[in-house]
């Protein structure tokens, strides 16, 4: 006890001899420092710039969707000339798994992820209708332990996340597509349509779940596809809007000409009036191009053209628009053609692409509140 006592005296505590003091000294330091470890963290969130649009890539991640590198990242940089602010890729369920690896990537780099969260099952092909993932399962909370943990290791995260869970659901490709589940079939409810009303079912119950698992650090992205198709009242955007509540950002997929047998589409044309209709299910929110691209198909139209137009013409005509990701990728089709949605699909192309971004208009960086 006396050499105790002599250590506090030379200043090992600063009260001296009275070991009591020393002893609650100590203890409300502890506290103060465990409080300090379990105290709520300050959540930022991506800000909404009064004016300018973020500027976003996707960079072509597999089959999967969901390869993220640095290099590939730097590599896009450098080729068009401006950093991005949102990087996308897809997170898909079939893989069950929180893409941590992915996210890290993104914001060590400086942007913001966009993960594209999809109940899809390997092969990961397209109109393939219902998977093990359906609707239905989601529904009867088949997949609620998956979707806890996502949320929990989203939550430890801790970062800025903008999700879009469900995307496209007007279209028929996706097997969450409201076509498969009833169509124009009404509901017995006598309100809305069958596979419009399961959908929003399921995709306030997988926000919902996520939100009280407290990640707080996520924003929600209702990413539905520019025109419905079909365009059939059963089928339009309004149908599937699943509430104000569990969706922070209104999103659309806005693509030009895709494939050799499709018509070539201006840029205007493709988003004037699926603008206004994205508007009116809430004017307070702010809108994202989820998905923007467009082929190279020169015996039918101008990709340099439509590119200028659409970086031109964005950020004057579009205010309500706050981020746009443009798809690069280039595949086969099964007729042998290829799409070539990459912005260096021609050097035309790429210059337009280029010379559009330099506007300062096209923030290269997030912002955040």
């Amino acid at each position: 006890m006396a050499s105790l006592e002599k250590t506090g005296a030379e200043g090992g505590c600063p009260f001296g001899q009275d070991m009591k003091i020393c002893f609650l000294y100590i203890s409300v330091l502890l506290f103060l420092v465990s409080w300090g470890l379990a105290a709520p963290q300050e959540v930022r969130l991506l800000s909404r710039p009064e004016k300018g649009i973020y500027l976003g890539a996707y960079l072509d991640g597999g089959d999967a969707e969901d390869k993220v590198t640095r290099e590939a990242i730097d590599a896009y940089d450098k080729r068009v000339g401006r950093s991005q602010a949102i990087i996308a890729f897809s997170s898909f369920w079939g893989e069950q798994t929180f893409p941590r690896q992915q996210v890290d990537r993104i914001s060590g780099y400086g942007a913001v992820p966009l993960v594209y969260w999809s109940p899809w099952d390997k092969p990961y092909m397209q109109d393939g209708g219902p998977d093990r993932f359906n609707l239905h399962t989601i529904e009867g909370e088949k997949w609620d332990p998956y979707i806890d943990r996502w949320a929990d290791e989203a939550k430890a995260y801790g970062k800025p996340l903008l999700v879009a869970w469900g995307l496209e659901m007007n279209g028929t490709w996706f097997p969450w597509s409201g076509t498969f589940y009833g169509g124009e079939k009404k509901s017995k409810s006598g309100h809305g349509y069958v596979g419009s009303e399961l959908y929003k079912k399921c995709y306030r119950h997988v926000i919902e779940r996520v939100k009280a698992r407290g990640a707080k650090n996520i924003e929600w992205v209702f990413h539905a596809n520019n025109y419905s198709c079909p365009q059939e009242m059963w089928n339009m955007i309004a149908e599937y809007y699943p509430g104000a509540d569990v969706v922070d950002w209104l999103g659309m997929s806005v693509y030009g000409k895709q494939f050799r047998d499709g018509k070539w589409v201006s840029f205007r044309d493709c988003i004037d009036y699926a603008y206004e209709d994205l508007g009116k299910l809430d004017s307070t929110k702010p809108m994202i191009l989820a998905e923007i691209g467009v082929g190279e198909f020169p015996d039918f139209g101008s990709k340099a053209d439509w590119v200028k137009d659409a970086l031109h013409d964005l950020p004057r005509f579009f205010p309500r628009i706050k981020g746009a990701v443009f798809w690069n990728e280039r595949w086969e089709n099964k007729d042998g053609s290829y799409s070539n949605l990459r912005m260096w699909s021609s050097p035309e192309s790429m210059k337009a692409f280029r010379n559009g971004v330099v506007n300062p208009l096209w923030l290269s960086r997030p912002e955040w509140r």
